[in-house]
């Protein structure tokens, strides 16, 4: 396998030499396991992205990046291995399970892939689904901090004037029209709106690499420009990264996001377009 993404065809060649998991979620609920119990993708483990993915909410965001014994453990329930592929996947266009991949690159991993299109993506290939769970035999995966970049608050204040800074929320949270989760309602000064959505298609596969090299373009991401992204919690800014690096651009993760950045009240926010 080549690149950061993998079709339902390719997958289910692979056959049982991957480790699967399964990161549905929701925000706000249905909690995804139940989702999960209900159909998987034969051999899939479920992943938590709540407990498994990050750090219990606090002064850090609503989800922080865990720390790296915990995530090591995390993973080695989920069976994950240093030299065995993990393939993570969503029903929801990427979205979380782009999550999966960003912490597991972050914490070391050198084979992880996201299966393109999701669960729909294989349902619509005639691939089965089971309601069948067995027993995950320990994994031996080792979490080394650093395979991906990450900012700072301070980082991401100053590089949404010095480079680009992406708000992968929906628009009318970006402009502060609207805030369902958080206290505070706005934007980073200087940071960009680019919904994730608009990364992948109606079948929820992400666009190719050259549209989307022209929809970061046009945004002021591209070749020699310092990007980063965030969101509200650092979930879909990290499908953000994803679809960057899908277009050849190298970006940093804010992981913390809005969530994190409205916990100091002398932060700046900005609301409209």
């Amino acid at each position: 396998m080549t690149g950061p993404l993998i079709t339902a065809a390719d997958l289910a060649a692979l056959g049982p030499d991957v480790t699967l998991l399964d990161v549905r979620w929701r925000l706000g609920g249905p909690p995804g396991v139940e989702l999960y119990r209900e159909g998987h993708l034969p051999g899939a483990v479920f992943c938590d992205l709540d407990h498994d993915l990050a750090a219990p909410p606090g002064g850090g965001g609503r989800h922080p990046l865990p720390d790296a014994g915990a995530f090591q453990a995390a993973m080695r329930r989920l069976g994950v291995r240093d030299a065995r592929p993990v393939v993570v996947y969503d029903d929801a266009g990427s979205t979380s399970a782009a999550r999966a991949w960003w912490a597991l690159r972050y914490f070391g991993h050198q084979d992880v892939r996201v299966l393109d299109g999701g669960l729909p993506a294989w349902t619509a290939a005639g691939l089965p689904l089971t309601k069948e769970t067995s027993g995950v035999a320990e994994g031996d995966f080792t979490a080394r901090p650093g395979g991906m970049p990450v900012l700072t608050a301070d980082e991401a204040g100053a590089l949404a004037t010095e480079g680009v800074l992406l708000d992968a929320r929906a628009g009318e949270r970006f402009r502060g029209e609207a805030e369902p989760v958080d206290p505070v309602a706005g934007h980073i000064p200087g940071a960009v709106s680019a919904p994730t959505t608009e990364n992948v298609g109606p079948d929820g596969r992400f666009l190719d690499p050259a549209a989307l090299r022209s929809r970061f373009a046009a945004l002021g991401a591209g070749e020699g420009v310092p990007a980063g992204a965030y969101c509200g919690s650092g979930v879909t800014a990290a499908h953000e990264v994803l679809a960057l690096e899908l277009a050849g651009l190298p970006a940093a993760l804010y992981v913390g996001s809005w969530s994190h950045w409205v916990t100091d009240p002398a932060r700046p926010v900005a609301t409209g377009g």
